[in-house]
């Protein structure tokens, strides 16, 4: 089995995890155990608190005592047999305990299959940037095939969705002790400091004027990604209170309709490499921010009738607001890390989108909607929840025109995304 195809494994079963319950946990939250919605804010927060300091300490953990490949496998395992007592939770207090407890499995695991297929292709002289789109793709391949599974076998409102989940975890986690081995990169190097002996050099990046300014514009569209991981579904779901849509595909299965969305993550994941060397990190950036906006915008305008292609086509762009953020951006980290600090650089990127940016989006989102957009009965505004994520995203694009500075240079970037960094 070719080296490629190990890792394209790899990325399809750590996305397809994510699918089978992310974009579906409203409504069984919602529908099913008819919670709260300020509780609900604090259940997505939880990816967002163990992101703050779970990638980069795992990310230090593989870049100076173990294997990184072991420690994700380790990590899944874990992760698996938590997913499996999730159904038998009864009370919202709780069930965020035990979700807090699956995403500190889990979150590490997203910097750290990057590390890995990373590593892995490096050593192996590959070309990172030309050859981890097509296999990060499969991931998102996975995320649509988890959608789909749990859409028609009729989960989206059932606890099953949860053992579908930690059948894949239990299966990567075993998986993951075959990948080619990925031993700590800075072992037995000398410490020159108390900084270097506990591997927190990562955090020096922050001393950078661009890289700080980077890493604090990642946590605001950090932000940004939980509002529609969070609200996407249940928004589709709640058509169903309206007669003239209540039959319609949209919301029988709105997880159908919304894998939309990683359908057009794949075509954008392909074209990251032209747009990188063509625009530059700052173009692509800029450009996500735009999507983000059209993303929420189209959402506030559409419905599952006459409005539905404007549903579709906020799927559409979701692919360019994901990507051109999401993956771009740890392409970035890479060409600006020495291969010392690899996994705990990239837990710092994921501790400021789905660690910092994840508190921030949900947690604000769920008291803002409850207390501005929900009324007496329940109802919410999601005409005025969308346009309020639109503004949001609107703003966060206007300064980093002005505040990010980088200037674009077609060979330099050639060659950065070619070659491992050499300094810091």
């Amino acid at each position: 089995m070719s080296i490629k195809l190990r890792l394209t494994i790899l990325s399809f079963l750590q996305f397809f995890i994510w699918g089978a319950w992310l974009i579906t946990i409203g409504a069984y939250w919602f529908q099913t155990k008819q919670w709260s919605g300020a509780q609900f804010g604090a259940i997505f927060s939880t990816m967002g608190i163990a992101s703050i300091f779970m990638p980069s300490l795992m990310g230090i953990v593989a870049d100076k005592w173990v294997n990184a490949e072991k420690l994700y496998g380790v990590l899944h395992l874990l992760g698996g047999v938590v997913l499996c007592t999730i159904p038998f939770v009864t009370d919202p207090g709780v069930f965020f305990w035990v979700i807090l407890l699956n995403m500190v499995f889990y979150m590490p695991t997203l910097a750290l299959s990057i590390a890995v297929s990373y590593s892995v292709l490096k050593n192996r002289g590959f070309d990172v940037v030309k050859d981890y789109p097509p296999i990060r793709v499969w991931g998102t391949i996975g995320f649509i095939a988890a959608m789909w599974t749990v859409t028609f076998l009729g989960f989206e409102k059932s606890a099953n969705q949860f053992y579908v989940a930690a059948g894949a975890a239990l299966l990567l986690g075993v998986y993951s002790f075959t990948l080619p081995k990925c031993p700590p990169p800075s072992k037995g190097m000398p410490s020159r400091s108390l900084v270097d002996a506990l591997g927190l050099k990562s955090f020096a990046l922050l001393r950078d004027r661009k890289l700080a300014t980077f890493f604090a514009f990642a946590l605001l569209l950090g932000a940004a990604l939980q509002l529609t991981n969070a609200y996407g579904d249940t928004f589709l779901h709640d058509f169903d209170k309206i007669p003239a849509y209540r039959d319609t595909l949209t919301v029988q299965h709105p997880a159908f309709i919304m894998s939309i969305s990683q359908i057009s993550e794949t075509l954008f994941i392909l074209a990251i490499p032209f747009f990188l060397k063509r625009f530059g990190i700052k173009q692509v950036m800029l450009f996500s921010m735009v999507a983000w906006v059209l993303r929420f915008g189209l959402f506030a305008y559409g419905n599952p009738g006459s409005g539905l292609w404007m549903v579709i086509m906020s799927c559409i762009v979701y692919g360019m607001a994901f990507d051109f953020f999401n993956i771009s951006g740890s392409l970035f980290v890479e060409t600006q890390t020495q291969p010392s600090i690899r996994a705990s650089a990239q837990g710092l990127f994921m501790m400021m989108t789905n660690g910092f940016g994840a508190v921030l989006g949900s947690s604000i989102s769920g008291i803002v909607i409850q207390n501005y957009f929900t009324d007496a009965t329940g109802n919410k505004d999601w005409h005025g929840i969308w346009l309020a994520f639109a503004a949001y995203a609107l703003v966060i694009a206007v300064l980093f025109v002005f505040i990010f500075k980088h200037k674009h240079e077609p060979q330099k970037v050639e060659n950065e995304y070619s070659e491992p960094a050499l300094a810091a």
